[in-house]
Order: structure tokens, then C-alpha cells, then sequence
């Protein structure tokens, strides 16, 4: 029993001697004047997990790369997007580079494929209402794009294209299997974006965006596959290199503390991976202003007696008041809603809000929609999509006199008070709601309701005593008592097409 001890005092004793032993190389190995982050981020086992963290973004390599040079700015924070200056109007080159490794999408391998290059807002405020400021810029400056293509110094780009609408894009197909460099020039700059208000405004920062397609089954390049951007800032011409300068010279006064939370300069812009663009070739026509109103379209008229309790000059376009079918529905889809904005003349915002339901343009506030699409449109916005109507001015039932019918004067005072034509037919009315007293809404309105062409109408008239014809004027339209009765009868006139409408 006493040697059993012993062994066991004798094993003990050596594993503690093996434990200080090893506790002591580990001390002389990390000793407190040797020990450091870096020394612990060396050991192996985090160098195994380091090296198996690429794997990860392996799957999402990028197949191209675009690369424009053009130098980034010194005075960038480490964790900001760069931020590059151009000149207005000089060439720079962006550098069309295949990023595919061997194997990867070989539906492209020697085909063409199309890339977009845009030049858009970097501020999301300005994004939501380009349509507008383009528009702005379009009329300061008749005849000029914002971006173009210098195509005598491009490398590899084939069949160009700029679409007259579309003045901050250009389009071009290239072979990725061969150098391909576009050269762009700006011509906006970025303080033109710039409210003015005391002189010296800070330019608002743009966007480059390079968005590439491949050919679908029917050979349209309309499929999808890489996008990339950058932020500039556009100055007058020597500008950006004055901003540079001035930025490098900054970084050098700033300390060697101060100088680390701050990016390197480099000889080139690397554009980074984003979203494609949110748009569609069919975009373009829905980008540009309803130029005819629709109530003059024969189609689009009806004869029911509408709601007297929904009527507002900013939901319809055709004069007829808008019924709870046509109000937008939480459950409406995209393409439902885009055509709910088209209908109520919203044409302009249809490409902003290309991904929107009818629960996701519903959720937004007043004051989201006013910061969207400005206070005018954002107002009106906000009342059609909450059904808020707006009560008419005026409200006057007409009623179409059959062509076969004649009413002496004791029977319009009958007629007037909803009684029977001669043949024992109940007189039925429609309501015309007036949101405008002028004479031109009455014809609008009655050639509406009553399918008649808009532009046949010559005049409208208003029998007086004795059967005298007077001529309708905004005057008399003002002077009409509201929910005033009237017998109305078509004449043509002779030689002309047109027609004459009497009120009696």
C-alpha cells in the first residue's frame, strides 16, 4: 500500500515539474516585453480562419471590372466611398476590363454585350426628383447633353447609341475578350444642382454607373448582369485639378495621427458593385410629360351618372369622378400601380416608383411625398392616393334633347323639373361637375359625358327669351345658380363638320 503511494507521489510530482515546464516556455515564448496583437493574429489558427475567409467572396466574384482614370481625392475618411473630380467637358477614360475567371459565364464567351453608362445624382433627395432638375438643366442649356461619348479616342466600342430623352446616358455593346476603353465627358457641373442662395454654394456630388447586359432568347440585351458606380463631383474646366490640390495640401498639415483615419490618393477610380439602375427601355416614353390632356379622348367617356360625392379637379383627367374601383389598393402590384400613376398623371414619377405596390406607395407620408416630388406634386400626390376629393365649384344636370322632339316654352319649364318628353319617357340627367367657370369646361365636360367629339364643337349657346340664342362666356358660366337644369340639342353647321350645342 506504501509503494502504491509513493508511485503515485512519484507520477504526481513529475506531472506538475511537466506543466511548469511547459507553463514556462509559454511564458518565455509571450513574455510581457514580447507580447503584441499582431503576434497573436500570427499564431496558426488564425491564419487558417483568415485564409478561408476569400472563400466566401470567391462566389461572388464580379465578372467585370470598370476602372476610370481619374485620381480619387486625399481628404476621404477610411470607411467613406472615394470621391473623384473631373473637369467639365474633358475626356476621361474608363477601362472596360473582363474579371471572369476560366469557366465562368460561358453563354458571353465570344459575344457581344452592352453596357450603359449614366451619370446620375449621388443625393438621394435629387434622385427622387431628376425628371425635373433635368428638365431644368435641359432648358438652360438647349442643344447640350450631360454625358457623352468621346468616340475618336473609345477603344473597342461598337455601334453607340444616345437616346434624345435620355440626355446623362450613352450606350455602346463592346467584346470582353478585347481592350475596350470609353472615354466620357461631363458637361454638367455640380453646382448647377445647387440652390442659390448667398454665392460660393458646396456642388452636389454625381454618380457614374455602368451598368452591362447580355443578349435574352429574342437578342435584345436586356439582361442583367453586373453594375458598378462611383461618386464625382463635376467642376468648371482646371477646376478639379485646383480641388485636388487643395485637398492634398490640407492632408498635408494634418498630423501623422490625424493623416490614419484618412484614405490614400490613388492614380485611379476602382467603381465599386451596386444595384442595376431601376430602369427599362420602355421607361423612356413613360419619362416624358402627357402632352394631350386624356378627357378629349372619345374612349375614355361614359354616360353613367356619376358620385355627386367624389369630384376633384386633380384625381381625373376625364371630368368623371373618381369611383372606389379606381382608387390605388394596398394589394395592387407593380404594374398595377404603375398604371394607376399613369392614369391619374403621374407619368413623370413612373420610373421612381417602378418597384412599388400599391402597400408600399400607400405607407408613404405627406411629407415623404412633398421631400419626393416637391410640394405642388407631392400634395396631389398624397390626395389621390388618401381619396381626399375636392368638392366642384359648380354642379348642373344636362340632359340631351332627342333630335325628334320639340319643346314648346310651357314644356322646358316641365322638362326642367324632371318630367316627361313627349313620347311618356322619363327626362334622365347627368351631372356635369365643374371645377373651372369657363364656357371651354362646359363643352369639355358635355362632350365627355355625351360622347361627342371635343373638337367638333363650335360653340355652345344658351336660349334666352323668345328663343334668342346667347352665346355661353366665362361671364355666364360664372352667373349659372349651382345645380341648374338643362335641355340641351345638337346643331350642325353647314359647310364645316362642326356642330352647335343649345342649352335651353
Amino acid at each position: 500500500m506504501a509503494w502504491v503511494l509513493k508511485m503515485d507521489e512519484v507520477i504526481e510530482s513529475g506531472l506538475v515539474h511537466d506543466f511548469d515546464a511547459s507553463l514556462s516556455g509559454i511564458g518565455q515564448e509571450l513574455g510581457a516585453g514580447a507580447y503584441s496583437m499582431s503576434d497573436v493574429l500570427a499564431l496558426p489558427i488564425f491564419k487558417q480562419e483568415d485564409s478561408s475567409l476569400p472563400l466566401d467572396d470567391e462566389t461572388k466574384h464580379p465578372p467585370f471590372q470598370y476602372v476610370m482614370c481619374a485620381a480619387t481625392s486625399p481628404a476621404v475618411k477610411l470607411h467613406d466611398e472615394t470621391l473623384t473630380y473631373l473637369n467639365q467637358g474633358q475626356s476621361y477614360e474608363i477601362r472596360m476590363l473582363d474579371n471572369r475567371k476560366m469557366g465562368d459565364m460561358p453563354e458571353i464567351t465570344g459575344k457581344l454585350v452592352k453596357s450603359i453608362i449614366r451619370v446620375v445624382f449621388h443625393d438621394r433627395r435629387l434622385q427622387y426628383t431628376e425628371h425635373q432638375q433635368l428638365e431644368g438643366w435641359k432648358w438652360n442649356r438647349p442643344g447640350d447633353r450631360l454625358l457623352d461619348l468621346d468616340i475618336p479616342m473609345s477603344v473597342g466600342i461598337i455601334d453607340t447609341r444616345t437616346n434624345p430623352s435620355q440626355l446623362n446616358a450613352v450606350e455602346f455593346l463592346w467584346d470582353p475578350a478585347k481592350r475596350t476603353s470609353a472615354f466620357i465627358q461631363v458637361h454638367c457641373i455640380s453646382t448647377e444642382f445647387t440652390p442659390r442662395k448667398h454665392g460660393g454654394e458646396k456642388g452636389v456630388p454625381f454618380r457614374i454607373q455602368v451598368d452591362t447586359f447580355k443578349q435574352n432568347e429574342n437578342g435584345e440585351y436586356t439582361d442583367h448582369l453586373h453594375s458598378a458606380s462611383c461618386q464625382i463631383k463635376v467642376f468648371k474646366p482646371k477646376g478639379a485639378d485646383r480641388k485636388q490640390k487643395t485637398d492634398r495640401e490640407k492632408m498635408e498639415k494634418r498630423t501623422a495621427h490625424e493623416k490614419e483615419k484618412y484614405q490614400p490618393s490613388y492614380d485611379t477610380t476602382i467603381l465599386t458593385e451596386c444595384s442595376p439602375w431601376p430602369d427599362s427601355p420602355t421607361a423612356y416614353v413613360n419619362n416624358s410629360p402627357s402632352t394631350a390632356p386624356t378627357f378629349t379622348s372619345p374612349q375614355q367617356s361614359t354616360c353613367s351618372v356619376p358620385d355627386s360625392n367624389s369630384s376633384s379637379p386633380n384625381h381625373q383627367g376625364d371630368g368623371v369622378p373618381q369611383t372606389s374601383s379606381e382608387q390605388l389598393q394596398p394589394s395592387a402590384t407593380t404594374q398595377e400601380t404603375q398604371q394607376w400613376l399613369l392614369k391619374n398623371r403621374f407619368s413623370s414619377y413612373t420610373r421612381l416608383f417602378s418597384n412599388f405596390s400599391g402597400a408600399d406607395l400607400l405607407k408613404l407620408t405627406k411629407e415623404d411625398l412633398v421631400q419626393i416630388c416637391g410640394a405642388a406634386d407631392g400634395i396631389r400626390l398624397y390626395n389621390s392616393l388618401k381619396s381626399r376629393s375636392v368638392r366642384p365649384r359648380l354642379t348642373i344636370y344636362v340632359c340631351q334633347e332627342q333630335p325628334s322632339s320639340t319643346l314648346l316654352p310651357g314644356r322646358q319649364q316641365a322638362a326642367g323639373n324632371g318630367g316627361e318628353n313627349g313620347s311618356g319617357t322619363p327626362y334622365v340627367y347627368h351631372a356635369i361637375y365643374l371645377e373651372e367657370m369657363v364656357a371651354s369646361e362646359v363643352a369639355r365636360k358635355l362632350a365627355l359625358v355625351f360622347n361627342i367629339p371635343f373638337h367638333q364643337i363650335n360653340q355652345v349657346y344658351r336660349q334666352g327669351p323668345t328663343g334668342i340664342h346667347i352665346l355661353v362666356s366665362d361671364q355666364m358660366v360664372q352667373n349659372f345658380q349651382d345645380e341648374s337644369c338643362f335641355l340641351f340639342s345638337t346643331v350642325k353647321v353647314e359647310n364645316s363638320g362642326g356642330i352647335h350645342i343649345i342649352l335651353k
